[in-house]
């Protein structure tokens, strides 16, 4: 296998692995599907660039930045941004649930997405990175240019605050 050939498989699995968290990622950033995608379509032709001995071990984190800065950069010239409202995610069971399972999971579920949508921009962003994207906090910390400790914090906030508002929504404060 030449260079070219072992780059080209690099990328495609790179793509195959990451392409559908970064959407959702970038989806997330610019509130719209289609901006989200072309996001992501720039970010892998950035990594198309790059070469893959300056990436190992750390190109999620790579994508993830890049994906980032690209999204900021679109929000900034466009001067708005729509609310996470509009974006619809799929989500996919790993068992059957009876009906009422499934709605009450659902109530639930919608509840913490509301509950999410009151959190501060940067804990939203770290509590996703983390919890939708499966990142590490050492991860996020350099996606965000944050350091860890402050990573740290603002999850365990996040976490604490959407607990309470839950526990209020349930009526156990």
């Amino acid at each position: 296998m030449n260079m070219t050939e072992a780059k080209s498989d690099w990328i495609k699995l790179a793509l195959r692995e990451h392409e559908g968290a970064l959407v959702r990622y970038a989806a997330q950033l610019t509130g719209d599907l289609d901006r989200a995608r072309d996001v992501v379509q720039d970010t892998f032709l950035r990594l198309c660039a790059e070469d893959p001995a300056q990436l190992d071990g750390h190109l999620a984190e790579w994508l993830f930045t890049v994906c980032r800065n690209r999204a900021r950069d679109i929000k900034r010239k466009e001067q708005r941004m729509k609310p996470l409202d509009d974006i619809e995610l799929e989500t996919h069971a790993s068992r059957e649930h009876s009906p009422a399972a499934q709605a009450e999971h659902n109530e639930s579920a919608g509840h913490a997405r509301q509950f999410l949508q009151h959190l501060p921009p940067n804990q939203r962003e770290v509590v996703r990175l983390k919890f939708q994207n499966g990142l590490s906090y050492k991860e996020i910390a350099h996606i965000t240019n944050l350091s860890v400790s402050n990573v740290g914090f603002l999850i365990h906030t996040a976490l604490k605050t959407l607990r309470q508002q839950m526990a209020k929504q349930d009526g156990t404060i």
